[in-house]
């Protein structure tokens, strides 16, 4: 052991392990020979204050440090408290950062992470930051003065040929083969192909950015990137909540058996989220499931509502309400969303002689809600609307007297704050984040218990017959949506956890590796 005589700091340990987490402190990296007899320190960049304290009784022992091929200079391996205080510090707190933002699939208008991805990235910019979107198929659509870096994947999931198998001459990168590889295995595949690639493509990038945004990822390349480049992820809510209910759905053991399979990817989306120093999370109701079902410590949570925009989702006055119109958004047709409920529900309202229709903002995609279609011969009143920009999107909730939620659970749900954003009034389920984000029942929605069509027919019922009621909840639930959520806001919340995250010794470390400070 050593001490410094005017101001003694006992090292903990020689190990190498330990050592190297210290002198990382002064931005030194730690390796030593195979047989452990030399060791090498080296310096980054930028000059570092010596470590000092020489004992006057016994010297310390000391390693020596080549600054260039002319100069080598002694540094005592002893540490005193006025050099631990001399840690240096972060980027400027009012500085603009570079961040690379990740996103393994972004659809632009419907499914939450390709919305949050296009209106967050916005906002960031217009914070005065820099952003480099680093995106999988389907690409985002995103402000023009934002950089798309396309990671092509093997897009083994397009909207015309969804599950398909590639031909032979389509394999170019290792990474595809892992994805054909992961996903003939019965794996969802790709996000543990896009961590893979873009691992790939940022790891020789990294003294460009301070920072990585992961959406929702989690793949093991992921893990490997926040080694070398401070990483924040967002993680909307647990993806074991889609298996849970997708597996009570399913009709016999061999589709449990399967459903189980695919979603094999959670068990590493928990791994590496329970490694990340900081994991954004959209709702309350989230961070208690996530750290539930995935294991993530609750301090290394953090509250970040998305947003809306509220000149754009507003109220068009001069676009007539369409009698019995509802209107909801299907990113695809699995149990969570529970669009097969609304259909359903639909049935028993047109069965009481109602002429009920609905605007679906989505694809329509082979599943239970076709055949339900199918079977009551509901094609006629339904209309699936795609491909379409936010303005039109409005003008449709403009044309509708009802929007309805119907899932069986939400982390936050986008269409949720963005219908009651235009003042169409609002019918949504209890399931997962629901309440929080919607309000009170008769105030700013109409409640209903999810997986229940009963209760959802009649809370339709019940808005359809109250256009006072129906005016008054529209009013208010627009009210509560422009006070408290707004994509500026969010952006401002989530340049706080950059600085928090940034600001950690390890991530002040790997600035400094990295030639960013």
């Amino acid at each position: 052991m050593c001490f410094n005589p005017v101001n003694p700091v006992r090292l903990r340990s020689w190990e190498p392990k330990t050592l190297r987490q210290q002198l990382a402190v002064q931005g030194l990296q730690y390796s030593r020979s195979k047989h452990g007899i030399r060791h090498q320190f080296r310096l980054p960049q930028r000059p570092l204050t010596p470590l000092v304290g020489n004992s006057p009784k016994a010297s310390p022992p000391t390693h020596r440090i080549a600054l260039n091929a002319q100069l080598n200079i002694n540094y005592p391996l002893v540490a005193s408290a006025d050099s631990l205080a001399q840690v240096p510090q972060g980027l400027d707190p009012n500085g603009p950062l570079r961040i690379a933002y990740l996103t393994y699939r972004g659809k632009p208008h419907v499914g939450g992470q390709g919305v949050y991805t296009r209106h967050l990235t916005k906002a960031l910019l217009d914070l005065g930051h820099e952003v480099e979107v680093f995106g999988g198929q389907p690409y985002p659509v995103l402000d023009d003065r934002i950089t798309l870096t396309k990671l092509p994947s093997l897009d083994l999931f397009n909207d015309h040929y969804p599950g398909r198998f590639p031909a032979f001459w389509e394999f170019k990168t290792r990474e595809d083969l892992l994805e054909v590889g992961v996903f003939s295995t019965g794996v969802f595949p790709e996000p543990l192909a896009f961590s893979a690639r873009v691992h790939r493509h940022l790891a020789p990038r990294a003294q460009e950015f301070d920072l990585i945004h992961d959406n929702q990822c989690l793949g093991w390349g992921i893990r490997r990137l926040e080694k070398i480049i401070p990483t924040i992820v967002t993680l909307h809510h647990p993806i074991t909540r889609d298996r849970a209910l997708e597996m009570t759905a399913a009709p016999n053991f061999y589709k449990r058996w399967s459903i189980g399979r695919w979603y094999s990817f959670v068990k590493m989306q928990g791994k590496v989220a329970s490694k990340m120093p900081r994991v954004v999370v959209v709702s309350e109701n989230s961070i208690n499931d996530i750290h539930a079902d995935m294991g993530v410590a609750l301090d290394r949570m953090r509250l970040v509502p998305v947003g809306v925009d509220p000149e754009l989702f507003t109220p068009l006055p001069h676009v007539q309400r369409k009698p019995g119109r509802l209107i909801t958004t299907a990113s695809a047709d699995v149990a969570l969303k529970g669009l097969a409920y609304l259909i359903e529900a639909m049935t028993v309202l047109r069965e009481e002689g109602r002429e009920i229709s609905l605007t679906i903002i989505g694809r329509p995609k082979p599943g239970k809600s076709m055949d339900l279609i199918d079977r009551y011969n509901l094609h006629p009143h339904i209309e699936f609307v795609s491909g379409v920009s936010d303005e039109r999107i409005v003008e449709l909730y403009a044309e509708a007297e009802l929007a309805v939620v119907p899932s069986l659970y939400e982390g936050f749900s986008l269409p949720a704050i963005e219908a009651m954003c235009t003042g169409t009034p609002l019918v949504a389920t209890d399931g997962g984040a629901l309440p929080e984000v919607t309000g009170a029942d008769g105030e700013t929605v109409f409640r209903c218990a999810a997986g229940d069509v009963s209760s959802l027919s009649r809370s339709i019922r019940h808005a359809l017959d109250q256009p006072e009621a129906r005016a008054e909840i529209g009013v208010n639930g627009r009210q509560r949506v422009t006070e408290r959520w707004s994509w500026r806001h969010c952006a401002e919340l989530t340049v706080d956890q950059y600085r928090e995250v940034l600001d950690m010794p390890d991530n002040i470390a790997k600035l400094q590796r990295n030639g960013r400070l």
